[in-house]
């Protein structure tokens, strides 16, 4: 039986040499943009994507306000037209009227104020954290209107019987206030937070809690019931219709981050510091007065007289933990019907949903992912109306036949026109080739109406973000059935589209394909792996009654006839025909070319390899292990991508394993000095083999086990070893010693002596 060994582990061969020029394949790649989550992905100023995948000019986006302040936590719009905003972090309340003009009409004692509201009558109530309280705004003076001596106050609701709602935190109340001073606790939830309130049209409250994300409808003191449970922490919005459905936004964390960014703001403006541990937040504030204005709220003395005295006022609030919602949904739309059945509109796991706006047509929600506004349809269609490109849009409130965002990042008010904007443009997400790559030609299905403009721009480099040592923006590529891309060769690249509109019509694109060829990779040959085989081929004797069938014949007769035989033949034991050596190798091109193969072997003490079979496209080769005689050999494996490409462009590779030893002889035994006499018998022999060291020697007595021997030397070791054999006890008569001794590739070699 013929055997090998050596190390399987094969080293790699140097497959490039430094300077060699880009080699481009003949494989174009296609970067395709068609469908909504194409093009989601991309950068939007001033353009809206449709739910089937339709760039098109968005609504007309006008700024009505503009704070220096870094968000806009509420705002809300009184029956005269003014409205009111409420920003953080330095709790200040402005009025911007019709005409756009805006003044500061009160600065709290407190850092925050999340929560406005206007009743019907017209006045102004503001909601101030932590350890505020509720003041009503009037001709530019605050009053303190209810104190719920509660940590946070985050949401006010004015119903239409003039009863105000508060909604509070850390303990989840919600309070009644009928007038000034005269308030009392409506509902208790045992919930950490009330983060939204709502009065329907059947004057009943709903409210949105944290941390389990209950939706209750509160009908009478005390008296509530639970609409829907959400797997969200934080019902955040709530938009209840005439006809008695509810939609519902939730998402995770909202509570927190609010107090938390507070928080870091007025360390920023050194008016505090923070601690925080585990799910405890610790707020110093240090009130600050700079003086009082036409439309300040003047100093209280008492109060100066008291924060002098204490230096600083310390608050500890209790947060509930934020949920982890990592991997999962980080916020949902929901739809409650009339019948109280649950309907989940839209989920997001990348997005938070801050505000929702419904009416019968539509359904409008934002969002902190650069201040995204959707629009849902009733057949839940969504539609990405606009992008403000701020951080977040935190409210969205109707306005005279439109809608006000409020943002954060920046604290401005932005009003949605009716019509399209005059122009807008679109920057796709970056195109990762792979590799350096020669880019073809850009083209575009757009519909584009009489007076409308459309153009594309393209940059491209070599790092994944988009930064100065890209290229510079292309000039217009006009051209919808094939615009050659100018951009230099590079791994990414990038694409603009510009629309301009006209008399109110919008250009439509539907779809952007960029052509380009990678270039062409060299193949990558991991391992080789030399193992052999042996090809068993051994014969089966059979017994027949078939003439000439069977492998040997004795008829037996009881007559007194003399008997025949047809002889009784040897019958050889069969053993494997051939041995046979099997290379496999495990390889692949990075380009996903079809590879080429082809095997090679040398001799260690030859020079030149020699082909055993080339165009091989399978990664293994089985071949005669008799063809190859005693010694070391080297195998080489090389591929190439020539099928997939042309001449100049196709690159290979080549790896070459480590030796391996073919031994096709077993070992030689030389039996000596044989003493055999009275029950005891003395064999001295030798073994040796030509290729590879001796490993193992045995015997067996009359076919019994084999026992083990030890070489005169005490170590099986070398090519040549010798052995003494010592039999005691021997039974009088004839026995058969076999002697068995096996080299390092396992081949046997054997021989008998007889004991007479």
């Amino acid at each position: 039986m013929r055997r090998f060994y050596g190390t399987r582990t094969a080293c790699l061969a140097m497959l490039l040499a430094t300077g060699t020029p880009a080699l481009f394949g003949s494989g174009t790649a296609v970067w395709e943009m068609n469908s909504y989550l194409d093009f989601i992905r991309g950068r939007f100023e001033g353009v809206s994507l449709s739910r089937d995948g339709r760039l098109s000019l968005a609504p007309k986006l006008d700024t009505v306000f503009s704070s220096d302040q870094p968000v806009i936590w509420s705002v809300v719009q009184a029956p005269d037209g003014n409205l009111y905003a409420a920003t953080g972090h330095r709790g200040r309340v402005y009025r911007i009227d019709p005409a756009g003009k805006s003044s500061l009409v009160w600065t709290a004692d407190q850092p925050e104020v999340f929560a406005l509201a206007v009743d019907r009558a017209g006045a102004l109530y503001a909601g101030t954290s932590p350890d505020g309280a509720v003041y009503r705004i009037e001709n530019g003076k605050a009053t303190e209107y209810f104190a719920p001596k509660t940590k946070y106050i985050w949401t006010l609701a004015a119903a239409s019987d003039g009863v105000l709602y508060v909604g509070t935190g850390d303990q989840g109340r919600i309070f009644r206030v009928e007038s000034a001073g005269k308030g009392e606790l409506y509902y208790d939830t045992a919930q950490s937070h009330v983060t939204g309130l709502a009065v329907d049209m059947q004057g009943r409250l709903l409210a949105g809690t944290e941390p389990n994300g209950l939706l209750y409808r509160i009908t009478a003191k005390d008296k509530a019931f639970v609409l829907y449970d959400s797997t969200l922490p934080e019902i955040r919005a709530i938009a209840p219709l005439p006809d008695g459905t509810v939609y519902a936004a939730a998402l995770g964390g909202s509570i927190a981050k609010r107090a938390q960014s507070a928080q870091q703001a007025l360390q920023n403006l050194g008016t505090g510091g923070v601690v925080t541990s585990g799910t405890t937040t610790t707020i110093t504030v240090e009130a600050q007065q700079t003086g009082p204005g036409p439309d300040v709220k003047p100093p209280d003395p008492a109060k100066q007289a008291q924060q002098a005295a204490a230096s600083a006022t310390q608050v500890t609030t209790q947060f509930s933990p934020v949920t982890d919602t990592s991997g999962v949904e980080k916020s949902a739309v929901y739809r409650i019907n009339p019948d109280n059945t649950v309907e989940t509109l839209w989920t997001s796991k990348e997005e938070d949903v801050y505000d929702l706006l419904a009416s019968d047509k539509q359904i409008l929600f934002s969002t902190d992912e650069s201040g995204r506004i959707y629009g849902l349809s009733p057949d839940r269609r969504v539609t990405l109306l606009l992008q403000t490109n701020e951080a977040e849009t935190t409210r969205l409130l109707p306005s005279r036949n439109s809608v006000l965002a409020a943002t954060g990042n920046m604290g401005r008010i932005f009003r949605l026109g009716e019509t399209p904007g005059a122009s807008g443009f679109y920057d796709a997400p970056v195109h990762d080739a792979g590799t350096a790559a020669r880019w073809g030609s850009l083209s575009w299905r757009a519909d584009l109406p009489a007076g409308a403009a459309l153009q594309f721009r393209t940059r491209s480099g070599n790092s994944a973000k988009p930064d100065r040592t890209w290229s510079e923006w292309s000039e217009p590529l006009t051209n919808a059935n094939g615009s050659r891309i100018p951009s230099p060769n590079a791994r990414y690249i990038e694409w603009k589209a510009e629309l301009k509109g006209a008399n109110g019509a919008t250009p439509l694109i539907t779809g952007v394909t960029l052509a380009y060829l990678p270039q062409n990779l060299p193949p990558v040959i991991k391992s080789i792996n030399v193992i052999s085989q042996t090809a068993a081929t051994a014969q089966t004797a059979k017994t027949s009654t078939s003439s000439g069938s069977s492998a040997f014949s004795v008829t037996v007769t009881d007559t007194d006839s003399a008997a025949t035989s047809s002889g009784t033949p040897t019958q050889a034991v069969a053993r494997a025909s051939t041995d046979q050596i099997s290379v496999t190798w495990q390889a692949e091109d990075p380009d996903g070319d079809r590879l080429v193969y082809a095997l090679y072997f040398r001799g260690d003490d030859e020079n030149q390899w020699k082909l055993l079979k080339g165009d091989l496209h399978e990664n293994s080769l089985s071949f005669d292990a008799n063809v190859l005689a005693d010694g070391k050999y080297h195998f080489r494996v090389t591929a190439t991508d020539r099928e997939s490409n042309p001449p100049a462009a196709a690159r290979d590779a080549e790896l070459v394993s480590a030796p391996v030893l073919i031994d096709n002889t077993p070992p030689a035994i030389t039996v000596g000095t044989v003493r055999y006499a009275q029950g005891t018998a003395h064999i001295e022999f030798s073994a040796a083999d030509a290729a590879s060291a001796l490993r193992h020697c045995e015997y067996s007595l009359d076919a019994a086990g084999w026992v083990p021997l030890e070489a005169a030397d005490g170590v099986i070791d070398s090519l040549r070893e010798s052995f003494s054999l010592d039999l005691n006890n021997l039974s009088p008569g004839e026995h058969l010693v076999v002697l068995r001794a096996a080299d390092s590739a396992n081949n046997i070699g054997l021989a008998k002596v007889l004991l007479k």
